[in-house]
Order: C-alpha cells, then sequence, then structure tokens
C-alpha cells in the first residue's frame, strides 16, 4: 500500500505541474514582441526552447500522471478486492 499511496501523490503532481507547464507556455506564446519572448522563454521555460516546446513536455507530464493514476487505482481495487477474499 505504500507504494499505492505514494504513486497517487505522484500522480497528482504531474497532473499539477504539467498544467502548470501547459499555462506558463501559453502565457509566454501570448507576448508579441519577439525581444520580451526571448526573454521570457529563458526565464520562466527553463530548457524549453519556445513556448511550444513547453506545452508539448506539458501534456506529455500530465499523460504520465494519468497513466501512473490508473496503475495506482487499479492497484488499490486490486488489493481491497484480495483483502475481501481474505475474510
Amino acid at each position: 500500500m505504500l507504494f499505492t499511496w505514494l504513486g497517487k501523490i505522484a500522480a497528482w503532481l504531474a497532473v499539477l505541474l504539467g498544467s502548470l507547464r501547459i499555462g506558463m507556455g501559453l502565457f509566454v506564446a501570448s507576448i508579441d514582441d519577439p525581444e520580451q519572448y526571448a526573454f521570457a522563454v529563458k526565464r520562466y521555460l527553463g530548457s524549453a526552447s519556445s513556448s511550444g516546446e513547453a506545452i508539448d513536455r506539458g501534456i506529455n507530464v500530465i499523460v504520465i500522471g494519468i497513466a501512473l493514476g490508473v496503475l495506482t487505482e487499479i492497484s488499490s481495487t486490486l488489493s481491497k478486492r484480495r483483502n475481501r477474499q481474505q475474510d
């Protein structure tokens, strides 16, 4: 159950951080001035070379978080089912 609990926390964090990454990518993408855009990409998006890349990485993190969440739900359901059968 420890790994299930840790997996649920990691899944929620992945979805939250992926959403923040997408939000920052959209915020930076809305900047019209090319000079300010380049500055914002370096300052707010870290290793991403463009706002589109940051959005793509955010989507990937969300998908991984959802997959991990599904796996933890399966683990939790199987554990509950096993406990019922033992009683």
